[in-house]
């Protein structure tokens, strides 16, 4: 999994050494140098498939320059990968007994250890490319094809590489069951590379996948200090811009070393971060020395997630560690099942007539590791040159425990096995071609005697089969197989065990979609509440808000602010609040929005109701005032001063008092048009009966005085009528005009409140307005002036005085009514204007009328013609 640089060198000084790696020894033919001894496994064939394995985990060396190089020897012996071996062999040994697959066709291998070493892996190479060392003849008399034509492996990312830039040279197939590195997918690079396990790109989209599923956007990363982690961190945080689903609290680099001090900044950290989540990419050692630091600290309640790397690794099941890592959530490589390998890996024994033989030194070494026994090697005198146990080569491996039979858990194994089957179906593919329709020059096909590799990585590359585990296996255009992973979670047993149970799968479809499974009931949560912790920077902001961002954090970082008045937001984590259109308006929660409320002097709330009730008083009053003239009409108070005008007054009040209930409402066309024009006829009949009234009280007074009887000839009752009507004609006409030319309407008005729209009557005209109030203003001065001169008149009831009062009370309205008008915003001008015309013409009737009702109804006695008239005041 981890790629160096120095392996550039290497393949550098490689390319170098093949060309001196054949010698001439004459003009016509050509010898290998010298062979390559290596540890490893064969079986001949038809077709014969090559394969790099860790199978020992040391090597040594005895090479020096005066010297001719030696061999190395390979030590420490490692059963996991010896199995992967094996399975290759199974898988072969299974395709060679499947009459469907690759019938009449034999498959053999050449199987290496690599020791993990990055120039054993260079010579296993060579020698499955270049023949094994047999020698061959150049031209005329050397002719022949490398006799590996794929090879499965390697382990590492780093030797894969190396391996792979040499053989991509001779586009042999590479198909490789552990090499994770992300760059391996670059065709230009390696154009023969395949892999049957997921790349490291995927890993990180996996994760993220499982970390979107939980809502965890705020989380730690915590990688190594080389090219495995360098590489993840690039990832995440390129996924993450492109994506957004989350920030990273922390990015910290694992030290290679036990540094103390760096690895008590790094718990420190995730001690005070408010993030729940870390994820880690490292290895095993790392995390050893990470976690002892997490116990000293004793930093719990995190929520661990493992990287492929030490998912399942057995070294971190210690007791100790429960309360921290027990819960943690990793990926693992896809589980799988290989029906009758168990039953293969049984049957392997070391062959007495080949032990002498390197080819099988591998197996040799399993024996002697297994069974802790030692072959007598050539070179032994006798027996008791060594102190262990000798084999027999006829021990039992059913009768042992080891790891090596322990089959539960095949995970690379199984990458193994569908890349071998991936190669044979390539192989399958080209024994199916038909002549004169194949895919390679004249619709020519590859046959098996002159196959060349880059024939069969043309058939790989298209190559497409489901396993009998149920898996698909097809390479894209990087050569990268469909990828999948386990979803694992650690859970410890009461007996102090550790259990790594499968909670889930996660994998990549054709079409590029992730598909994530996880069996939440299974997973064991490390937290009193049993269920996934939060981890988030800021709680999401609920609809009616907006994000925004604290200054110098990550992007999910943030504050939650209220949607302006007018602005909404439907939406969890909306970045900015919408205006709602013209006729709407936000809600109290800001998260919809809502037809504006339509405001007027509506009859239902306290201003309107109280105003009509004025309303309908004063006109009730004025029925009963008018009543009361009527039953007392022959009586000297109600005769006196033309009693018709009085009663002309009193219609004209009520009218007055009814056409406001034309302001209360919402205002409808013909409602705006009405109010005004009743309002100004209604006002110029009740001022010029009073005008009238006014003058006749002059004329009757002046006619008193020598010479001045000839006044009264001119206020007859037909020229008072007609005065009247003249003067109610003049408002009927202004009126009529200013409906014909800019009649008043309905208006819905959004400039005084956003949140609201006023329902009004626009004027229409403003000068026809200012007329028809002007005229009713000019009757209402002159009456005054005129009732002001007759103040004063010798008279026991003064009617001149109570107009006086009465027209000074109404100016003095319309006066205040003017500017209280202007200044009041939507229904509190029509309030302004009601009130105006109630007050006004509560002021009238009462000046007017009041003191004649008190008279007939409380002084009866004053109610003659002699005490009107001054002439005695009867008891």
């Amino acid at each position: 999994m981890r790629v160096h640089k120095e392996s550039h060198l290497l393949v550098c000084l490689f390319l170098f050494s093949f060309s001196s790696y054949m010698s001439s020894t004459g003009p016509f033919s050509c010898r290998l140098r010298k062979p390559f001894n290596l540890n490893g496994m064969h079986k001949s064939g038809d077709v014969i498939l090559g394969g790099i394995f860790e199978i020992n985990f040391f090597s040594a060396s005895s090479e020096h320059f005066t010297s001719e190089p030696k061999d190395p020897i390979c030590y420490g012996f490692d059963l996991v990968g010896f199995r992967q071996a094996q399975t290759m062999a199974f898988a072969v040994d299974e395709i060679n007994r499947n009459s469907k697959l690759l019938p009449n066709i034999s498959l053999g291998y050449s199987l290496y250890d690599s020791c993990v070493k990055l120039g054993i892996s260079f010579r296993a190479a060579l020698s499955m490319i270049s023949g094994r060392g047999e020698p061959f003849q150049l031209n005329e008399s050397c002719y022949g094809n490398p006799p590996v034509l794929g090879i499965v492996g390697d382990t590492s990312s780093t030797r894969t590489i190396a391996v792979s830039s040499i053989v991509s040279l001779y586009r042999v197939p590479m198909v490789s069951y552990f090499a994770t590195c992300s760059c391996l997918s670059d065709r230009s690079r390696f154009p023969s590379f395949f892999r049957t396990i997921p790349s490291d790109a995927f890993q990180v989209r996996a994760m993220l996948q499982i970390l979107r599923r939980f809502n965890w956007t705020w989380f730690g990363l915590l990688i190594i200090d080389e090219d495995y982690g360098h590489q993840a961190a690039s990832l995440f945080q390129s996924d993450l811009a492109k994506s957004g689903g989350g920030c990273l609290a922390y990015l910290e680099v694992l030290p290679w070393v036990n540094d103390v001090a760096e690895l008590q900044r790094i718990v420190g950290i995730m001690k005070k971060s408010t993030s729940r989540v870390v994820v880690v990419f490292a290895h095993p050692s790392n995390m050893l020395d990470l976690m002892e630091e997490v116990v000293k600290q004793n930093v719990t309640g995190l929520q661990w997630m493992a990287s492929e790397a030490w998912t399942e690794d057995q070294v971190l099941y210690i007791p100790r560690y429960r309360p921290f890592l027990a819960g943690t959530l990793g990926i693992a490589i896809r589980r799988g099942e290989i029906p009758g390998l168990r039953d293969f890996l049984l049957t392997i024994r070391p062959d007495n007539d080949t032990l002498r033989s390197q080819d099988n030194n591998i197996v040799k070494q399993f024996w002697e590791h297994v069974f802790q026994c030692k072959f007598v090697t050539p070179g032994m005198e006798f027996e008791g040159q060594t102190q262990e146990r000798l084999c027999t080569g006829n021990e039992s491996l059913r009768n042992i425990e080891t790891e090596f039979l322990d089959l539960s858990n095949l995970r690379p194994e199984y990458n193994v096995y569908k890349a071998v089957y991936a190669l044979a179906h390539a192989l399958h593919d080209i024994l199916q071609c038909i002549p004169g329709s194949g895919p390679f020059q004249d619709q020519s096909c590859a046959s098996l005697q002159g196959l060349e590799p880059w024939q069969i990585l043309y058939y790989l590359q298209r190559v497409h089969f489901t396993t009998d585990f149920g898996d698909q296996v097809s390479f894209d255009e990087n050569g990268d197989a469909l990828p999948i992973y386990d979803v694992m979670n650690w859970r410890w047993l009461p007996d102090e065990s550790t259990e790594v149970i499968n909670v889930g799968e996660v994998k990549e479809m054709a079409s590029k979609i992730i598909d994530l499974i996880i069996d939440e009931d299974k997973i064991f949560w490390n937290f009193e509440s049993k269920k996934p912790p939060r981890s988030v920077c800021s709680e999401s902001c609920p609809p009616g808000t907006r994000m925004a961002r604290k200054k110098g954090e990550p992007v999910c970082c943030f504050d939650c602010i209220p949607c302006s008045e007018g602005e909404v937001s439907n939406e969890t984590d909306s970045t900015e609040c919408t205006s709602c259109p013209e006729y709407f308006w936000s809600n109290s929660q800001r998260d919809h929005c809502v037809p504006k409320s339509m405001e007027f002097l509506s009859y239902m709330e306290p201003l309107g109701i109280s105003l009509t009730t004025a309303s309908l008083f004063g006109a009730l009053l004025c029925i009963i005032v008018l009543g009361i003239f009527t039953h007392h009409r022959t009586t000297p108070v109600v005769r006196a001063n033309n009693s018709e005008l009085s009663f002309l007054i009193l219609l004209s009040l009520k009218l007055c008092f009814l056409c406001s209930l034309l302001f209360i409402g919402q205002p409808r066309l013909w409602t705006c048009q009405l109010r005004q024009a009743a309002f100004g006829i209604s006002f110029v009949l009740c001022v010029s009966c009073i005008l009238v009234k006014t003058m006749v009280v002059l004329a009757v007074f002046r006619a008193t005085k020598p010479g001045g009887g000839s006044s009264l000839k001119w206020f007859g009752a037909m020229q008072q009528r007609g005065t009247v009507v003249f003067l109610t004609l003049i408002q009927a006409v202004i009126c009529t005009t200013w409906l014909v030319s800019s009649s008043p309407a309905p208006h819905e008005n959004t400039e005084y409140y956003k949140d609201r729209i006023i329902v009004e009557c626009v004027v229409g005209s403003t000068v026809g307005f200012g007329v028809l109030l002007g005229y009713i203003g000019l009757l209402a001065i002159l009456s005054f002036l005129l009732a002001f001169l007759a103040r004063n008149l010798p008279d026991n009831f003064n009617e001149a005085k109570f107009i006086t009062f009465s027209t000074l009370v109404f100016c003095a309205v319309w006066v205040a009514f003017i500017p209280a008008y202007i200044n009041s915003p939507g229904k509190y001008a029509v309030a302004v204007e009601v009130f105006a015309i109630l007050a006004s013409s509560f002021g009238l009737l009462l000046a007017l009328f009041g003191p004649k009702c008190y008279i007939i109804i409380l002084k009866p006695e004053k109610n003659t013609k002699k005490a009107l008239m001054g002439r005695g005041t009867p008891r």
